[in-house]
């Protein structure tokens, strides 16, 4: 490897680690490498894809793929272990006339792609995002590639103080994503206040949101604060908002209208710079149709709206959330070794209607009530799945939407591809491949045993 600079990054809270693949004789990659280099970053030069291994992407943050002289199949191909990594942030470089390619990228879970010809400024832009959303991603575990391009979008607006609505089934992570919203605008020292509309009672609600004066009404002794104020400079969360009573709905569209908020009570306005985020399981549009929500306050609050998918429809992040449970319940535990492939499967095929807080809530149980070291279908108390059914997340997809089902589990198929090849290059040497692959030699005979299971050949 070769490191153009080690020094830190007056951009980046520490030295961000920089691979660039092909294409050395342009004007466009001297100017990322000068950039890369000027801003203290680590860099280390591949000249074709294939050189970036297992281990070459763990030592790596962001690696930029030139996408000219690549065969689109063959990128695409290449890039699916690349993007499954969630430490990694893979951006394409391409031309104006290959941005039909970079739509493609950023459906399969790249987060950002640059357009050549750049400037320097795009480049440091590019660098400074990506130092955002490393340290909002805290706690947010993603691997499917819905989920990356959530947090793509989430990205960009967090950039604004439009209202966000996020909506998404009950557990999916709503809250989650709105802490990440705020953390990328780098409001990390501002409030985030969240108010949950369906836990208070309708007659205390409008004195909690906005606020009230002394003797405002009986019980009344002091002034207080509204949520709305608690927030001012940072981040307001209006959970469950589809169970605002319709009188409040009307001051709350005010008070975003305006961006202005009268305390209960009082004889002027306060002045208001707050980002508003409203959370939702229902939907909006139906409850508007029964006329329980105001058409004018969901068009206000729907400016940039974020859809949370249900955890069934990225079956990819079960297992790196499950073992981000085991981490955060069990730190003292191997979390790699603690899921037998059994359990594994099982926690695959299951539909999670209780979306992530079932899954947390499972995790949690058996570690409690395991029998034995490791935990065991049996430890997880979940329904069995009906005899002779392929595990959804390996079930042939549908061809639709481009073929982007198709394309996720072949991201899937793909990785395990690269297992048995690995295996293979080392003669069937299991210690030496699963040096290779950055895991321990019992991890790799789990995975093995878990591709077994699934009806994946094992020809070695």
């Amino acid at each position: 490897m070769h490191y153009l600079n080690d020094q830190s990054c007056e951009v980046l809270d520490a030295a961000t680690r920089i691979g660039i693949v092909g294409d050395r004789d342009n004007h466009s990659y001297a100017l990322l490498l000068q950039h890369a280099q000027r801003e203290g970053c680590q860099l280390t030069k591949y000249a074709e894809l294939a050189d970036v291994g297992d281990k070459q992407r763990a030592q790596l943050d962001i690696l930029f793929v030139y996408a000219r002289n690549i065969a689109a199949d063959n990128l695409y191909r290449q890039l699916l272990p690349l993007v499954a990594c969630q430490q990694l942030s893979v951006v394409p470089i391409v031309e104006y006339a290959d941005q039909a390619i970079a739509a493609r990228l950023l459906e399969l879970g790249c987060v950002d792609y640059l357009l050549a010809p750049f400037s320097g400024a795009q480049i440091t832009a590019l660098l400074r995002r990506h130092e955002q959303a490393r340290l909002a991603q805290e706690g947010f575990v993603t691997q499917s590639a819905a989920g990356r391009r959530l947090l793509a979008m989430a990205q960009r607006v967090a950039l604004t103080h439009m209202p966000i609505l996020i909506s998404g089934e009950t557990g999916t992570g709503k809250e989650l994503m709105a802490r990440y919203i705020h953390r990328f605008a780098g409001d990390a020292q501002a409030p985030f206040v969240a108010v949950n509309c369906a836990a208070i009672p309708e007659a205390m609600l409008e004195s909690i949101l906005f606020g009230h004066e002394r003797g405002a009404f009986t019980g009344a002794v002091s002034a207080q604060p509204g949520k709305f104020e608690q927030a001012n400079g940072g981040t307001l969360l209006l959970d469950e908002i589809g169970e605002l009573p319709l009188g409040l709905q009307a001051k709350l569209l005010r008070v975003l209208q305006e961006q202005r908020v009268e305390r209960l009570g009082a004889s002027k306005d306060i002045p208001l710079n707050v980002r508003v985020i409203a959370a939702t399981n229902r939907d909006l549009p139906h409850e508007v149709e029964q006329g329980r929500f105001r058409a004018d306050l969901m068009y206000r609050l729907d400016v940039l709206p974020l859809h949370i998918p249900p955890l069934r429809e990225r079956r990819e992040d079960v297992l790196p959330l499950a073992r981000t449970f085991i981490k955060r319940y069990a730190p003292h535990e191997d979390a790699e070794q603690l899921l037998t492939a059994a359990a594994c499967q099982a926690l695959l095929q299951h539909d999670w209607p209780g979306n992530v807080r079932e899954l947390e809530n499972t995790l949690q149980r058996a570690l409690v009530l395991r029998n034995g070291l490791f935990i065991q279908p049996s430890d997880l108390g979940l329904a069995k799945p009906a005899e002779n059914t392929v595990p959804t997340a390996f079930a042939p997809p549908l061809m639709v939407d481009g073929g982007r089902a198709a394309l996720k589990a072949s991201g899937k198929l793909a990785e395990y591809q690269h297992v048995l090849e690995t295996i293979r290059r080392f003669g069937g040497h299991k210690t030496k491949a699963a040096e290779s692959l950055g895991m321990t030699t019992r991890a790799l005979r789990y995975r093995l045993n878990a591709m077994r299971e699934q009806g994946i050949p094992i020809d070695l």
